[in-house]
């Protein structure tokens, strides 16, 4: 196993280790701060690659992008049915914990390596670490609505991104002595690939005109029924006639989008996954965002860029308070770009979200030291106040 400390740390196997799992893009970027920051620290520390998501595009292309370490184990689930992945999810991760005995382990965000992870953790008495704990969205519809509440319920360390997070443990009965606000570490990894997100290469690239729009098109409410995604498409293809659109389309619903009428035309570009930086580098330079995606929700709130989210509800309801994301039906989408698209760009309403300032990663990284070494917790919140940065 490769370990990841700061130069000049001493380690050995009976270190405690730190295990990550990981298994969709989301979670690589949320992951990479938190590693970088306990590396620092000199903590012994490994990252578990299910595999969730599993080709290059999807996967290998975030860690050379975010700089993450070569993971000690890649399962391999690949994709399938919840109860299918999920089970081969739960068997690879129960051997992997029982071989390696991790002081804790980290899971990220709602996905089902967060679930497995969770479940097979509480079972072996492993503790462990939720980052991103408390988002809801209230709609037990979604998959991952379920995954959050159960990985929650099941962690001992709760690191929350927004207040909004916090009212809905406290109201869930989670002791405020496991949660913390820490800030998101998403966009620690925005702002740490700031100087790199230039739209020009990729635009370029891509052949697309100066003034475009991004869209991206995956959740199940969306593209798994054939009347959803008829309605999503017919409402993207009229926001195309209005600006260019490049849809990189997620594997997921990709066969479905098609059945709907979502080809290559002249206004519509349908690309491959992109990888981190392209990804965001053409968000940055868009004129528009339209998505069912929760990060880009976020990214688009730091970058300016006017968001609209085609569900019914978000789990980052801060986004719509303190950025630039607005809801939207899909018979909605038309007039709802017509409006982006003449008021131009926008700023975020207000202050940005609390603690969003590019230090999420050394909150999380100081709460995990002092767990490691024994030492108490503070309550939600004043382990990391800004004053004691």
């Amino acid at each position: 196993m490769r370990d990841f400390a700061h130069p000049g740390a001493a380690q050995g196997p009976g270190d405690p280790l730190v295990l990550h799992v990981l298994g969709a893009r989301p979670n690589f970027v949320k992951a990479a701060p938190v590693v970088r920051a306990l590396a620092a620290a000199g903590v012994r520390q490994g990252i578990v690659h299910t595999g969730q998501h599993y080709d290059a595009l999807m996967s290998d292309v975030f860690f050379a992008d975010l700089g993450l370490p070569e993971p000690i184990a890649n399962l391999a689930v690949g994709s399938g049915s919840h109860a299918r992945q999920t089970a081969a999810l739960l068997v690879g991760l129960e051997d992997v914990m029982t071989e390696q005995r991790p002081a804790l382990v980290v899971v990220y965000g709602d996905v089902n390596s967060t679930l497995a992870a969770i479940l097979v953790c509480a079972k072996l008495h492993v503790p462990t670490a939720h980052v991103e704990a408390g988002l809801r969205s209230f709609d037990r519809e979604m998959p991952e609505e379920v995954n959050r509440i159960v990985t929650d319920a099941l962690s001992d360390i709760l690191f929350a991104t927004s207040p909004d997070a916090l009212s809905h443990l406290a109201a869930e009965g989670v002791d405020p002595a496991r949660v913390h606000l820490v800030g998101n570490p998403m966009i620690d990894s925005l702002f740490s690939a700031l100087d790199r997100l230039d739209p020009e290469p990729v635009r370029a690239r891509l052949g697309l005109p100066k003034r475009y729009g991004v869209a991206t098109l995956h959740r199940p409410g969306n593209v798994d029924d054939p009347a959803s995604a008829k309605e999503l498409v017919d409402a993207v293809l009229e926001v195309s006639a209005r600006l260019p659109l490049v849809v990189p389309l997620h594997p997921r619903g990709r066969t479905r989008l098609a059945e709907a009428g979502l080809v290559d035309s002249e206004n519509l570009r349908i690309v491959d996954p992109l990888g981190y930086v392209d990804f965001l580098s053409l968000v940055r330079g868009a004129t528009l965002v339209v998505t069912d995606s929760g990060g880009v929700q976020e990214e688009t709130t730091m970058l300016g860029v006017p968001c609209l989210t085609v569900r019914p509800n978000t789990e980052r309801p801060i986004t719509i308070t303190h950025g630039t994301n607005r809801l939207v039906t899909p018979a909605q989408l038309p007039a709802a770009a017509d409006r982006a698209l003449a008021d131009g760009a926008v700023t975020p309403s207000g202050e940005l979200p609390p603690l969003w300032d590019g230090k999420a990663g050394f909150r999380i990284a100081r709460v995990i030291e002092t767990w490691l070494r024994g030492g108490n917790l503070s309550p939600a919140g004043q382990s990391v106040s800004p004053k004691s940065l």
